[in-house]
């Protein structure tokens, strides 16, 4: 059976470790929000104690032997300096961030994918054609072999003949070598060997224009937005910093219980002490830090810097974005003019060949030009294949730039696609303390079964 390259997206995506741990890592930046949320809610606390007193005066008028004691509080923030509001804030851009880096993470498996799979199909063809190659230097070197007997040639072409073999066997088994490399790392990205890869379908939706290129880049491409998120989330945690100097006000209750469990006793004649006590209180308590060691100040510098930082990586991000695209859009436009130029080199090489062979049968050519011949046909048809395989990987990779190569943007079927939205929404405003979820099990398989491949393929049809 075929496999396709939607087939090898698919299995990457369902499967490769990069892509499911980079979903966990989401997972685990969506947490942020709760926990940031969580410093704006109340605060309940109990604290029950049992003790017994093993060592007193017992000359006292009163003696307790034990007892047992339960204190209770509940306080709330009214006003926090505006640090817990802009701390969920930073958090939730800190998410949105994620979300960019996941696509981000996301095309990058898929190029590092299609990269694999057409390195694959150039590889066979290049072991196929260095096969052929072997093939028919094989049977001139028989036939020179044979002429040499008559007297029609002399030992040199024999040696050049031999040569050309020998040379032609190294290049197939360095071929074959690469073919393995290439098998192994598809195996790598998707998790099984390839099997009958097909040529890939059209790229869709490439650009007519590099600044029709960047114009999407910059509006799609997932460093972009992170980098833009990341420095919305810094901004808001200098404004957090700076509460760390203002006041907090919080609203508070508490209470106290407290029971001798009947062990307190009274050398005092006719007096009754009592077992049990209650009590409890409210209020508001305000929080005036007045000196806290030039902490506050530290803070704030602190995120400053961190805010001028996260501002000049969202400046090298399009940058990167910017040089990407550019640069993508012309290795693919360029791989296209190699290919005409390959093809119409094939073509005249091929005619090349069938003419001197032609003229040596005359005794117009030797056996270096026809060998020449041979090796420049061959060089020909591998720079076709490979700028082939140039052209497709450099056209992902421009649409990789432009935010355009993730799992949406390829149609990918074979189930409900990944949601980290979805995710995010279960815990964005999870407030139980005891709510829990199943630990979480591999969702990435393993490559350690899968046999070591090897360079065998079937010939290419003629």
């Amino acid at each position: 059976m075929a496999e396709t390259l939607r087939d090898a997206l698919l299995a990457a995506y369902q499967s490769n470790p990069n892509l499911t741990a980079a979903r966990e890592g989401q997972k685990a930046i969506n947490e942020g929000v709760p926990l940031a949320k969580a410093n704006g809610r109340p605060d309940v606390v109990a604290q029950p104690t049992y003790f017994e007193n093993v060592l007193q005066d017992t000359g006292a008028s009163v003696v307790q032997a034990r007892g047992f004691n339960v204190n209770a509080s509940v306080a709330a923030p009214l006003y926090a300096g505006g640090g817990i509001k802009n701390a969920v804030r930073a958090a939730e851009n800190r998410v949105e961030a994620g979300f960019a880096n996941l696509r981000g993470a996301e095309s990058a498996i898929f190029s590092a994918v299609v990269g694999a799979y057409m390195d694959v199909i150039r590889d066979e063809a290049i072991v196929d054609l260095n096969r052929a190659q072997v093939g028919v230097l094989q049977v001139n070197l028989e036939a020179t072999r044979d002429r040499f007997e008559i007297g029609d040639l002399t030992r040199t072409d024999v040696a050049q003949s031999e040569a050309r073999l020998a040379l032609a066997v190294s290049n197939m088994e360095a071929a074959r070598a690469n073919l393995i490399r290439s098998k192994e790392i598809y195996i790598q990205l998707v998790g099984r060997p390839p099997e009958n890869l097909e040529a890939p379908p059209p790229l869709p939706n490439l650009p007519e224009t590099p600044d029709s290129a960047v114009k999407v880049a910059l509006d799609n491409n997932p460093d972009v937005i992170a980098a833009r998120e990341t420095r919305e989330a810094a901004g808001y945690d200098r404004r957090a910093a700076n509460a760390a100097r203002l006041p907090t006000v919080s609203v508070f209750t508490q209470g106290s219980y407290s029971n001798a469990l009947n062990s307190v006793s009274s050398n005092i004649p006719g007096f009754q002490a009592d077992n049990s006590a209650l009590n409890g209180q409210a209020g508001v308590r305000a929080t005036i830090p007045l000196y806290q060691g030039g902490q506050p100040a530290a803070q704030v510098r602190q995120a400053q810097a961190r805010l001028g930082q996260a501002q000049e990586l969202e400046i090298a991000a399009e940058r990167e974005a910017i040089a990407q695209t550019r640069a993508s859009y012309a290795s693919w436009r360029a791989s296209l003019d190699v290919i005409t130029s390959s093809e119409r080199a094939v073509a005249a090489n091929e005619l090349s060949l069938e003419g001197t062979r032609a003229e040596n049968s005359v005794g117009n050519r030797t056996i270096l030009d026809i060998l020449n011949a041979e090796q420049e046909l061959l060089q020909s048809k591998v720079q076709l294949v490979t700028a082939r395989r140039n052209a497709y990987v450099a056209g992902f990779s421009l649409l990789a730039a432009m935010g355009r190569a993730e799992a949406r943007d390829l149609g990918l079927e074979g189930g409900a696609l990944y949601d980290p939205v979805a995710d995010f929404q279960k815990v964005e405003d999870a407030w139980n303390d005891w709510s829990s979820q199943a630990d979480p099990q591999v969702k990435a398989s393993r490559t350690v079964d899968t046999p070591a491949q090897k360079a065998e393929i079937e010939p290419l049809p003629q």
